[in-house]
Order: structure tokens, then sequence, then C-alpha cells
């Protein structure tokens, strides 16, 4: 063996890169590409599914000349994502922005999935920033909006409309004319970590790629990194009193430098009362010292109850801080149920004439026909 080929197995030749993430406000990561001198940035998206596919309706990706963000799943999905995105970049101006690609993935793509995915792709340029502006500020705002897309033989046309349900709307008489209606926003609930020590950042890099719009406190700054656009860090000097400004049903982690200030915390989220979930971080003695002083201080057995001490889900033994936040994550994720997204499920009209039940794969004639 020659030593540049041991180099090479040793990983210290490698010249790879990451895959990038994408955020749920993709008109703000639009627009910061074209920021970057992008000419042209192309949306990949899952406007329905019918049967099994790697990723639900709603689901998206953005191509660029040279990089990507985001993944639609993967396989040869993603690759004939990419491959129709990359026609679309190298397209001519004048050509519409707009296409779309129904797949049926196992006779088509040989993917075991056996479903049928509607792609739809739309290219956006320096001429869309106006609209992508607004998007991005009723995203971030939270203000309620939908972007309705409607294209003909003749032109494409955007705009912002009030929000709708479902989410997600495709209607589709032929690839020449279709109406997709987005809800603007996201539905990730809620979750309000406490403490920025080497826990709480380790718990942080995870949920920075999870379904949860976060927001992180800590009275000292120099332990706030920057964050992902889904993390939103608060410094406060007086952490207990943020826990009035959680919204309802908000999801509550515990786990600071200080266990009279994480007493504390906790009591207050308990009397709110109006939480999702409550999690703090310690040993099954720190739980029962802490349920006991609470019963000392008045709260009723049910409330305390709602007090999770140890938190992680069972079987991870280590006490690496990482251990623990991969724990904690997959804990959490377990009450959010299969689906994390509030997407329409719902199939649109062009969808709904094919069977009830799954694509029968390889080969299904009725899935070929579902979209049309």
């Amino acid at each position: 063996m020659t030593v540049r080929a041991a180099d090479e197995l040793d990983g210290s030749a490698t010249a790879g890169r990451w895959l990038a993430s994408l955020s749920d406000n993709w008109p703000l990561a639009v627009l910061r590409l074209i920021a970057e001198r992008e000419p042209a940035v192309v949306r990949v998206l899952i406007a329905a599914v019918r049967g099994s596919a790697p990723r639900e309706p709603g689901a998206c990706m953005l191509v660029a000349h040279d990089r990507t963000y985001g993944t639609i799943g993967g396989g040869n999905l993603e690759w004939q994502g990419l491959r129709e995105a990359a026609a679309l970049l190298t397209a001519p101006a004048t050509a519409r922005p707009v296409r779309l690609r129904r797949l049926v993935l196992g006779r088509e793509l040989a993917q075991c999935c056996g479903g049928v995915v509607q792609l739809w792709l739309e290219r956006f340029t320096s001429a869309d920033l106006p609209l992508l502006r607004r998007a991005a500020q009723a995203w971030s705002d939270g203000s309620p909006a939908a972007i309705v897309t409607e294209i003909s033989a003749l032109a494409v046309m955007r705009r912002l409309a009030p929000p709708l349900q479902p989410r997600l709307q495709l209607n589709c008489a032929d690839d020449e004319s279709a109406v997709l209606c987005e809800a603007i926003g996201t539905d990730a609930p809620p979750l309000w970590l406490y403490g920025a020590g080497h826990v709480g950042q380790a718990v942080i890099r995870i949920l920075a790629g999870l379904p949860f719009t976060v927001t992180w406190i800590d009275p000292r700054p120099q332990l706030l990194p920057a964050l992902p656009h889904s993390i939103r860090a608060l410094c406060s000097a007086t952490p207990v009193s943020t826990v009035p400004l959680a919204p309802c049903a908000a999801r509550f982690l515990v786990m600071t430098h200080d266990h009279a200030l994480d007493y504390t915390l906790c009591r207050r989220i308990l009397e709110r009362g109006d939480f999702a979930w409550l999690g703090l971080i310690g040993s099954k003695s720190k739980g029962a010292r802490f349920r006991s002083r609470l019963a000392r201080d008045g709260l009723a057995p049910q409330t305390i109850g709602r007090l999770v001490c140890p938190i992680g889900v069972a079987g991870v033994g280590s006490k690496l801080p990482a251990a623990i936040a991969v724990g904690v994550a997959a804990q959490l994720l377990q009450g959010l149920g299969p689906v994390l997204s509030t997407r329409s499920r719902n199939l649109p009209l062009a969808i709904a004439a094919g069977p009830a039940d799954g694509c029968p794969s390889p080969g299904c004639a009725a899935c070929s026909a579902a979209i049309s």
C-alpha cells in the first residue's frame, strides 16, 4: 500500500463538503442566495403524494448552480428533481419558470416506496425579489398569508393571498394549467430551552435540524452563538421573568447552571399550567427532591406529576452532552406523532381519482394515471 492510499483511507485527503440543510423560511433562503449573486434559484417542491414516498407534501429543496439546500428524500427521486432543476436553471429567460413532473416511484424509478409524487419546480430570479421579500417578512412576523402561483400556457402569476386550509393545495388540469396555494409560515411547535451550558448547546445543535421553533434563554451572552433562523436567542439577566412570554402549549426544557434557578423555573412553568411538556435535566434523586419541595410549596399532585425528570429516552446510558442531547431530542419527537407538519395530506382533485389504497409496485397502471 502506498503512502497516498493510506492517507486516503484515514480521511486526511478528503475534500468533500457537508450537505446543507434548509430552514422552513424558504423565501428568505432564496433571497439570500440571490443576494449572493446567484442568477437563479430553483425550488423543488413535493406538491402532492399518493401512497408511500420518501418525504411528505410540502418538503422542498433549493437548487442553485453550484449548491443545494435541503432534501426531498434522497435516492432516485431527488436525483430526478436535481436533473429537472438543472434544466430549468439553464433554460432561456423567456422560458416558463414553472414545471410539473409526475413520478411513479416503483415503476419509473425502481424505488421501493411505490407511491406517486407530483413535483413542482419553480425558478426564482431577481425579478421575484419584491414578492419574496414580502413573503419572507410575513413568515418572520408570523403574519398569516399564502403564496398563490397560477400557471397557464401564456403566463405565470404569483401573489400573496389570505391564509387557507389545508396549507398546501395543488389543482392541475394538465402540465400547462395549474394553481398552487401554499401557506406561509411554520407550524413547528414552540420549545423554550433554559440553559446554554455543554448539554444545552448540544441539544441546540440537534434541535436546529428538527421541526421545533426554539427560544433559547440564558443570562450569559458569550454562550449564545450565532444560530439558524429557527432558533431565537434570548439573553436575559432574569430568565424566570421570560416564562410568561412563552406561548400557550409550548414545550419547556430546563437545564441551567443553577439548581435554585432550575427549581424556580419549574415552579413558575407548572403554575402556568398551559404548557405541553416540561422536562428537567437531572437524576432521579434531583427529581424526587424537586417534587417534594413543590408539594411543600402547595402545588397539587397532578400538577407536580407533569414534571419529567430524568429526561431522555430509556437505554441511553452515556452522560456525554451529545448523548444526553440525542436522548432528549428523541423524547421530544416521540410526543409529536409521525407527521410534524400541518401541510395538507389531502390529495388534490387530480390525484384523488386513483385507488384509495397504496401503490402496488412495480408497474402500477392505476398510479401511472393517478396524477394528470
